[in-house]
């Protein structure tokens, strides 16, 4: 299960993982906070199921997945975030790290790293290009790039099963990631950004052409569904693009054969 406290606390002042600092007292010993995502991830995860972490970051999530008793395969590129999982997870067998980028095709891609803010870190270049001079993103650089390996959720599929649910966060790559995905899943959620627009559009379309029939969408890190029932594509596409850009990001949650009337409140299978 998730790394001890004494874990947390000793990477915490790790100098190495200085750029992981705030994400780490952000992200853990909030108790109220592990409350709510697991409140949250429980109409979609039960205990065995199989869960794919698409980007990672420093494993929040991976240990809200954990205590609803799931089997998790994270995925994560960046070297920093790399450790602080290793460290985190070391003693949980059910928890599989894949260094890697998720994409459309197997191989080897340009990552753009963040050092200031890890969290930011991207495969995508045009992500980089839309935050460069857009309100809110003034203060982020991206000052390195560094080359990582890419899997395709095919792939992974192919070797860990098929999963219940899959969490995709990866800063503006999200189209590339389902790109790489040939069959629905029973229930997944994808990142969007108001700087980058098109791509969820991508993602709905992409979602929509694999069968998946319903969507709804909670604002920011804020664990709560905007419509309290699954919409369409269309829908969920017309809302996003009437957001303010201050909006910012949130994330879009999607099942397939669900009973699109009703709330998605309890387990969707």
């Amino acid at each position: 299960m998730t790394g001890s406290t004494d874990t947390i606390a000793a990477l915490r002042v790790d100098p190495a993982l200085s750029p992981l600092r705030r994400s780490l007292d952000v992200y853990y010993g909030d108790v109220e906070r592990d409350a709510r995502m697991d409140a949250f991830y429980s109409r979609f995860v039960t205990a065995g199921d199989l869960v794919f972490d698409i980007g990672s970051h420093v494993g929040d999530h991976i240990g809200s997945f954990r205590r609803l008793g799931a089997v998790v395969v994270a995925v994560e590129p960046q070297p920093l975030c790399l450790r602080a999982l290793r460290a985190i997870y070391a003693d949980d067998d059910q928890v599989t790290i894949v260094e890697a980028a998720c994409g459309a095709v197997a191989g080897r891609t340009r990552f753009h790293v963040n050092s200031a803010n890890p969290t930011v870190s991207t495969a995508s270049a045009d992500f980089v290009r839309a935050a460069d001079g857009a309100g809110g993103w003034e203060s982020e650089v991206w000052d390195t790039a560094i080359e990582v390996p890419v899997v395709t959720v095919d792939t992974l599929i192919q070797e860990y099963g098929v999963p219940t649910f899959a969490k995709i966060d990866v800063e503006g790559f999200e189209d590339e990631v389902l790109a790489g995905l040939s069959r629905p899943l029973p229930a997944l959620s994808f990142e969007f950004t108001t700087i980058a627009r098109p791509v969820a559009d991508r993602c709905l379309d992409r979602l929509g052409a694999l069968g998946v029939d319903g969507f709804d969408v909670a604002l920011g890190d804020d664990k709560s569904m905007t419509f309290q029932r699954w919409v369409s594509a269309s829908d969920m596409a017309a809302y996003l693009a009437g957001l303010p850009h201050e909006a910012n990001s949130g994330d879009v949650y999607c099942v397939s054969g669900g009973d699109r009337a009703s709330l998605p409140e309890g387990r969707m299978r």
